[in-house]
């Protein structure tokens, strides 16, 4: 069967989550009087901002917190989607790009480390669905693994795409001074992409460099209950 041509981008498009759902990572940490919340979850910016209110409320009742947290989880929720609408519209470089994407993470008893490549162009790509593979292969159980990978994976790929959109900025203001150097540096990375492309085919946003197995090889630790508090411990001092 052949493979499906790459759909490398030559011109900036607009900007948007290089996945298949263009969803915004959202992180709180929000401490009122000595209580600390903090969560981590996706959400869909051409949701109502209605929305953000009731959430915030929900998860108050829901988590019995204190009525002054509503307020906070709503505006930090407001703020982060302010900021990825401010870069809507604008366009976003999008030549052949594979990026290193970094797994370092705790969930419950869970310690996660693992290192790949992810096709920047790959607008189908899926990291919820590729979060279950991962831990359907590791034999991962805790239902909570799988989309704390997901939402690492989107958080590196939203700062990587809101750098594209300055690279495309910058390019604009300075294209003619500098056309001669952006030819060079797009052929260069092309080169690099489509040798990536022959190593690894067509299919999948996510590829591992044959040399980098060993020292790349997904990490995954169970830890114990004594281990997990001292790590709780020491990201409590580091936090003071």
């Amino acid at each position: 069967m052949k493979a499906p041509a790459l759909s490398f981008f030559k011109a900036p498009v607009k900007f948007r989550m290089p996945t298949s759902a263009n969803l915004v990572p959202i992180r709180l940490d929000i401490e009122i009087d000595g209580q600390r919340f903090k969560d981590a979850f996706t959400w869909n910016p051409s949701d109502p901002d209605s929305e953000v209110v009731l959430f915030a409320k929900r998860t108050v009742k829901d988590l019995k917190l204190p009525p002054a947290f509503i307020t906070q989880i709503a505006s930090s929720i407001q703020t982060q989607l302010a900021e990825f609408r401010s870069y809507e519209g604008q366009d976003m470089y999008s030549g052949e790009k594979i990026v290193p994407i970094k797994l370092d993470l705790r969930v419950n008893h869970t310690l996660i480390k693992d290192q790949f490549l992810w096709d920047m162009n790959n607008f189908e790509s899926d990291p919820e669905e590729f979060a279950r593979t991962f831990c359907k292969d590791l034999g991962i159980e805790d239902p909570e693994v799988g989309p704390a990978i997901a939402f690492a994976i989107r958080e590196q790929l939203y700062e990587i795409a809101t750098q594209s959109v300055a690279s495309a900025r910058e390019s604009r203001i300075s294209k003619k001074g500098r056309r001669g150097t952006e030819h060079a540096t797009s052929s260069k990375s092309s080169g690099s992409a489509l040798d990536l492309v022959k190593l690894f085919g067509y299919r999948s946003s996510v590829v591992r460099k044959r040399k980098d197995w060993d020292v790349y090889e997904p990490i995954v630790d169970h830890l114990s209950n004594e281990e997990v508090d001292a790590l709780e411990a020491r990201e409590d001092r580091n936090i003071r």
